[in-house]
């Protein structure tokens, strides 16, 4: 994948002491997500998993390509409601607290998740109580069986097999009657399902077919309308081949022919990784080149507390050498003589290895590298506080038409995390 040009220039003029940095291009993301959102047809509504990346200007920005927000924490609600104030939002997650469904029905939340029978009896309770004159929308999320091969080639398989989520299908039957028949505070709208993650779309396709025809037949088994089913998210996004995306146009066609099966149904889907990966870079430079035992390394600043996807996921995350001539320092700079090399951060442990077997000959201290496909599930799933190093700094470039974009969170954390606006 090749680093965009306003990404590079941006990542030339930061000074030393401003790197690592996260820079995300809004006017990438602006096309994609409009790309996204014109391959599927009318019947499909697309919630962002907020849980991929939370920045507010990519919130603010998804807001004009999706229907709405899935949010799985508290803190996760009120942060989308404070940055995108009215888009629709759907409280999901296993292990939700009495606090945080209480404030998601003050909150005015369209749609809850049912993980459990536990959970339906606090949002039943709570609702009743906070919300009496209002009949809340919910969504009871199964752990359905799915053939196995379906789900070889997952990266991550959160259904189809013994997990902590959702409702074990065998007791479906007995939850729709308790929702009918004991909570009428409660409108069941239909069914969740978020099986796997890292599926192309073939894969995704026979698992929402799956998913849809469970969903109708448990609903016609009590004489219910099925209104929505969501499928979940978990779209393919491999760091090996970064040019290649999944295929939306395949997959909307797809969905396409599954509602007209199915007339009058809203398929949900809820990508996250698949919006946003692909429109963040993590810079840092080069701090040390080395020789061990037959291998070349690189010690970069920051490291996997910055970006752990490459460390959680097992890849080596695509990047570029972006050098640099400038030298400040009276003692010589390390030059690579030969490669490839592994590129590792600061940490004091072997397991923060951001890339290895990188051709980068001729590396030397100073030159700076950019990882690509950094925009999703990386700063806000990295262990930020080990070792104590400091914060990277965020900018956002913003998309070629809008004006500048203004970080919601204001400038209070400064000292720590670094903001701009380009």
């Amino acid at each position: 994948m090749t680093t965009p040009p306003p990404v590079l220039a941006r990542v030339r003029d930061l000074p030393p002491e401003a790197l690592p940095a996260y820079v995300y291009d809004l006017g990438a993301l602006r096309e994609h997500a409009r790309a996204v959102r014109s391959a599927l047809p009318a019947g499909v509504e697309t919630y962002y998993a907020a849980k991929a990346n939370p920045e507010g200007p990519i919130l603010a920005e998804l807001a004009r390509w999706t229907d709405g927000f899935e949010v799985s924490s508290g803190g996760e609600l009120a942060h989308v409601r404070e940055c995108v104030p009215g888009a629709p939002l759907a409280f999901g997650g296993p292990g939700k607290t009495p606090a945080e469904i209480a404030s998601a029905l003050r909150l005015g939340t369209e749609r809850f998740h049912v993980e459990s029978a536990h959970d339906l009896r606090m949002l039943a309770d709570l609702a009743a109580r906070i919300v009496p004159d209002a009949r809340v929308a919910v969504l009871l999320r199964f752990n359905l069986p799915v053939a196995r091969h379906l789900l070889a080639n997952s990266a991550l398989a959160m259904g189809g097999r013994p997990t902590p989520f959702g409702i074990d299908p065998v007791e479906a039957d007995t939850v729709v009657r308790t929702v009918v028949e004991q909570h009428p505070q409660l409108e069941l709208r239909g069914v969740h399902a978020h099986l796997a993650s890292g599926l192309a779309a073939p894969e995704q396709l026979a698992v929402a077919g799956a998913v849809v025809d469970w969903s109708a037949a448990l609903m016609a088994r009590h004489g219910l309308v099925l209104h929505e089913v969501n499928v979940g998210g978990g779209m393919a996004v491999d760091y090996a081949r970064p040019h290649e995306c999944f295929d939306w146009p395949a997959y909307g066609r797809g969905l396409a022919s599954l509602i007209d099966r199915h007339p009058g149904l809203t398929v949900r889907i809820e990508p996250g990784r698949a919006l946003t990966a692909y429109c963040g870079w993590y810079a840092t430079e080069v701090l040390d080149v080395k020789h061990s035992h037959g291998e070349e390394f690189a010690v970069l600043r920051g490291g996997t507390h910055h970006l752990r996807t490459p460390a959680t996921k097992g890849h080596d995350q695509p990047c570029e050498v972006l050098a640099v001539d400038d030298w400040p320092y009276p003692w010589p700079r390390s030059t690579l003589a030969r490669g490839p090399v592994t590129l590792v951060g600061q940490l004091c442990t072997p397991k923060d290895v951001l890339a290895r077997k990188v051709p980068a000959a001729g590396l030397r201290t100073g030159d700076r590298i950019v990882f690509a496909m950094a925009g999703a599930y990386a700063w806000n799933i990295s262990h930020h506080e080990f070792l104590m190093h400091p914060r990277p700094g965020f900018h956002f470039l913003p998309a070629a038409e809008e004006p500048p974009v203004v970080d919601p969170r204001g400038n209070d954390e400064l000292t720590t995390r670094q903001t701009a606006v380009l």
